[in-house]
């Protein structure tokens, strides 16, 4: 007969503790000693066998990629008043127009070279407004650049120098779409004007579309580190491709805190192929694609009350009659809920994912209504330009004097990244010296009425103006409307 023999151990030591079984215990008997089986030697890990096994490096990469990575100076005059009690229209109406005096103002950032006869990829912001742009390469040579192509609804530039045949270090485009949250990728640019910088971080996050007011703004987020300075430069892949470009960070001081934000390289190509498109002797655009509706972020009030499983997808307000999702059959009240299986919970993110496509080409959508759902195939288009452009400089002595104004059409709502759906007449630009300017008008105003009649068109607007010498009116600014009441 046998007992068995328990022990209790802790946890960590319970490998190495043999346990056997005792016969019963007479008094001839004596009993055995307990018996510990000692633990198996741990197997140590292998030295290292090579320098390539002690020293992780991105080295080869960055000498790679740096050379194609450029500074970028901005350089414009501004014309500013001597007085600041004329910034006030009353003092302007009394006393004239005010003294000015020009100042230069310079900005810095960074650029990357997409191709190697010199076309450089930046961002607007950086050469906004630039009267002198100044490129200079990692081996300290300078050259003149001139503006291709600017365009303020993605925040791009495109740049070309003449690099007299001389073929330069470029860097090629990433699928971004690719890219993962937790990738390694390194940053590099020229912060705080110090010299060429390389910083080293991950991909933390995808999507990012509450950024700025773009219509088209998404963005890939990074904690490497990036600083006044980096605007423009490269987010490259870990081999060697561009990612994106590093656009804003987030901070409350200044410099960086781990969050800086990159424009992807999908829609940055085909701001580049905008230039590459353009016909010798006309000016480059970037024709961006468009779906043709208003939308706004399905939340979880909004998904319960639409008999949805959970929040996500894009809500859809407006359907233009004639645009992609019109045309496709989607309808107002309904949920976009992915484009060729990638997920939308915004309108910007829906625009951007229409706009990395070429006008014509065919996307898949999931549309949700209710608790049933299907999916379309729509062919994006151009937004089009309707009733037609009519750009007018407004003269004259009137509230508007020195502002540009043009008819809202699908296009220009698109281009002044304002509601697709918005009807009437836009300001585009006012000059800085211009009565408009000293009324306050600014970019993306509607002009509503004048003395109670309607604006519809541009030639509304000139009849309106120069027909009276008292103006009542009613503007539009970010779905507010303002009124002023001028006595000229």
């Amino acid at each position: 007969m046998t007992k068995t023999l328990s022990i209790a151990v802790g946890a960590c030591a319970l490998a190495a503790v043999a346990i056997y079984a005792v016969p019963a215990m007479t008094a001839d008997t004596k009993p055995e000693p307990l018996r510990l089986t000692p633990p198996a030697p741990r197997a140590l890990p292998a030295a290292p066998a090579s320098m390539g096994q002690v020293q992780l490096t991105f080295a080869p990469v960055v000498r790679r990629v740096a050379p194609a990575v450029v500074n970028v100076y901005s350089k414009s005059v501004v014309q500013a008043q001597v007085n600041p009690f004329f910034n006030d229209p009353l003092f302007s109406q009394l006393f004239g127009n005010p003294e000015m005096r020009q100042r230069v103002q310079q900005s810095l950032g960074s650029g990357v070279i997409v191709r190697a006869d010199g076309l450089i990829l930046t961002n607007n912001h950086v050469v906004e407004g630039g009267n002198e742009i100044t490129i200079a390469l990692s081996d300290k040579r300078e050259f003149k650049a001139k503006v291709l192509l600017a365009d303020p609804r993605t925040d791009l530039a495109v740049l070309k120098i003449d690099t007299r045949g001389e073929r330069l270090p470029a860097v090629t485009f990433a699928d971004s779409d690719q890219v993962q949250v937790g990738d390694l990728v390194l940053a590099i640019g020229d912060p705080f004007n110090v010299g060429q910088t390389v910083t080293m971080g991950i991909v933390s996050a995808l999507a990012r579309t509450q950024i700025s007011a773009g219509d088209y703004q998404f963005f890939i987020q990074t904690d490497a580190a990036i600083n006044p300075g980096n605007s423009g430069g490269a987010l490259v892949t870990t081999d060697g491709k561009l990612a994106g470009i590093n656009t804003a960070i987030y901070s409350r001081s200044g410099g960086s805190i781990g969050i800086g934000f990159a424009i992807p390289a999908n829609l940055a190509r085909r701001v580049v192929e905008g230039v590459e498109g353009a016909k010798a002797g006309a000016t480059a655009s970037v024709r961006l694609a468009w779906v043709g509706a208003s939308g706004q972020p399905v939340t979880s009030a909004i998904a319960s009350s639409l008999g949805l499983p959970k929040p996500g997808g894009v809500l859809i307000k407006e359907v233009y009659p004639d645009g992609p999702l019109g045309r496709a059959g989607v309808k107002s009240g309904e949920v976009v809920q992915s484009v060729d299986g990638v997920a939308v919970d915004d309108i910007q993110s829906l625009n951007y994912r229409t706009a990395t496509h070429k006008p014509g080409d065919t996307v898949r959508m999931h549309v949700a209504a209710g608790k049933t759902g299907r999916d379309v195939t729509v062919t994006v288009a151009l937004p089009p330009e309707n009733p037609p452009r009519d750009l007018q400089t407004i003269a004259g002595r009137n509230p508007l004097t020195g502002a540009k104004v043009e008819n809202i059409s699908p296009a220009t709502a698109t281009e002044l990244q304002m509601d697709v759906m918005a009807k009437g007449v836009a300001i585009v630009s006012v000059s800085p010296t211009g009565i408009a300017a000293n009324y306050g008008f600014q970019p993306g105003d509607i002009v509503r009425s004048i003395n109670g009649a309607p604006i519809n068109r541009v030639t509304d607007l000139v009849r309106l103006l120069n027909g009276t010498n008292r103006w009542d009116m009613v503007v539009e600014r970010g779905g507010r409307k303002l009124s002023l009441s001028v006595e000229g």
